[in-house]
């Protein structure tokens, strides 16, 4: 299928990237190790069968693992150019000579300014209530990394509609608002897939999403990050067609049902959540 990860895993975790996360009643039987990652791999520590290595517990992290987002910023930009250089729109309208390249880098600097005040913008913490995914917000320490984090009935809203809003942003071929709503990782990812679907002259529209249910697998702390790691079950139609209207792949009448372990980061003084890892279950 070629909806938002196109069926794959892929993202980042933080020092969790490698290591299962816990299984739900959504997802009893856990989710797939990442297929695409911006995060070194774990070369110490347990091997979980089938899993891969996890993190050392108390291991000193790595610059990238201490700032997610700037670490996948540059990636993330030139992702995010890939798609407008195919469509011939290019990055920012198009670099033409020394000049514009330079100018170019200019604006990268100035929108790293900007996102790192952003993300230090809101104070405050959500306080807990009853979740609306069926099931009470509870902590973990699995895996031994990170502190515990409660998650509130605002953020489980926070993350069924990032749920709904990417799918329809992907739908629109919306770069814009997928920055707006993804890490630049995922950005980079997802530009990636609509490049592909460009270049073959294909076009995938997905429509009717329905949320069904959902669970919390982990929330923690690490790093001045706060992540949650939500199983999620909902329905949705996933057509491909060329451009001329041909059916490639899908249906545009029958829905089809998928679970996948979506996590969302944000920085832990307060602050909007974003997507930033998709695995699919085993």
């Amino acid at each position: 299928m070629a909806r938002p990860g196109g069926g794959g895993s892929m993202g980042s975790r933080g020092g969790r990237t490698w290591s299962a996360p816990a299984p739900t009643r959504t997802a009893p039987s856990g989710a797939m190790p990442m297929d695409r990652t911006i995060a070194p791999p774990a070369s110490t520590g347990s091997a979980i069968p089938g899993y891969g290595a996890p993190y050392r517990s108390g291991a000193a992290p790595m610059m990238g693992a201490r700032h997610p987002f700037l670490r996948a910023f540059v990636g993330g930009m030139l992702g995010a150019g890939l798609f407008g250089l195919i469509t011939g729109h290019g990055f920012f309208g198009g670099i033409h000579g020394l000049f514009s390249f330079i100018w170019f880098l200019f604006q990268i600097a100035v929108l790293v300014i900007i996102a790192r005040w952003l993300f230090g913008k809101f104070v405050g913490r959500r306080a807990s209530a009853p979740s609306p995914f069926g099931a009470s917000p509870f902590s973990t320490t699995r895996n031994g990394g990170g502190g515990a984090l409660q998650i509130s009935s605002e953020d489980y809203q926070a993350f069924q509609r990032l749920l709904l809003n990417i799918q329809s942003a992907w739908s629109q071929q919306n770069i814009r608002a997928l920055q707006g709503m993804a890490t630049p990782e995922m950005v980079g990812y997802f530009n990636e897939q609509l490049s592909g679907l460009t270049s073959r002259g294909e076009r995938n529209i997905v429509s009717d999403v329905q949320f069904i249910q959902g669970d919390l697998a982990e929330a923690w702390s690490e790093n001045g990050y706060d992540y949650a790691t939500v199983a999620m079950r909902y329905s949705l139609i996933d057509l491909t067609t060329d451009m001329t209207g041909r059916v490639v792949e899908g249906s545009s009448t029958e829905p089809v049902t998928l679970t996948e372990l979506w996590t969302f980061i944000r920085p832990s003084r307060g602050g909007a959540w974003l997507l930033s890892a998709i695995q699919q279950t085993r």
